[in-house]
């Protein structure tokens, strides 16, 4: 199972990544964690246009899904005038209706689910692909789900957005790769149910058993390496910072 991150930008890009988005692939298939701001043009970089297999959206927040809309574009005006077969999408209850009303003014809106195949995800066990995920509601305002992705005996787990949480503690227990939001700085942010800190993403990784910890989703105005100090200083494992083109085996 290989990781590629295609941006890890929090809340909107920055000079060096775009927002959220990270590319998994095992077995020839290639499934998508979210598409942020600047997502789309960075994924082609490491995968061509219509070669993703399915995409899981966290949440509908912009910097986890706004990109999915010029996907949506690029596949229904496809440049050689051929038609893509329906890509699935998984997302939270209202993914459909959310992209359908950012195009509400343009006439092909209405076809949305020509180019996408909904799924709605919801706590549970199932296969995308080679992919044996499971997915579980985690701490944040609006519904957002972290994802555990298992293949080959290894294991991926991505956060998504959540503030401290037994769940995600839960879907990260002793996986190899943890991907792990930290868009707050320990000591100046402490809204509950929101974001972690370095410190509170390296203390989940500490109690659920995980090998490796991945910072990602640090916001362009905090500083990553107080964030990845402040992991290091409670997490015994490995701890690094997410890196916008890198590619990771798990």
């Amino acid at each position: 199972m290989k990781l590629t991150v295609v941006g890890c930008s929090g809340s909107f890009p920055s000079a060096e990544s775009a927002c959220s988005s990270y590319l998994v692939e095992a077995d020839g298939f290639r499934l998508l964690l979210d598409m942020g701001n600047g997502a789309l043009g960075e994924l082609q970089r490491h995968c061509g246009l219509y070669d993703l297999d399915a995409i899981f959206l966290s949440h509908l927040h912009a910097d986890h899904c706004i990109d999915m809309l010029g996907y949506f574009v690029a596949r229904y005006y496809r440049h050689d005038g051929g038609r893509c077969a329906p890509l699935p999408v998984h997302g939270p209850e209202g993914t459909e209706q959310r992209l359908t009303t950012a195009y509400a003014d343009t006439p092909s809106a209405s076809s949305m689910s020509e180019v996408f195949d909904f799924h709605t995800v919801k706590p549970g066990t199932f296969d995308i692909g080679p992919f044996t995920v499971h997915t579980e509601r985690v701490a944040h305002p609006v519904e957002a789900y972290g994802i555990r992705i298992e293949h080959g005996g290894r294991t991926l787990t991505y956060s998504g957005d959540s503030g401290v949480s037994p769940v995600l503690e839960e879907l990260a227990r002793d996986a190899d790769l943890f991907l792990c939001e930290a868009a707050f700085t320990y000591g100046k942010e402490a809204i509950p149910d929101l974001h972690l800190n370095g410190r509170e993403a390296g203390g989940t990784a500490a109690r659920a058993g995980a090998r490796r910890l991945l910072l990602t989703h640090i916001p362009p105005w905090t500083d990553p390496q107080v964030n990845l100090a402040d992991a290091r200083a409670v997490y015994p494992g490995p701890a690094e910072l997410a890196v916008a083109g890198a590619s990771y085996e798990i």
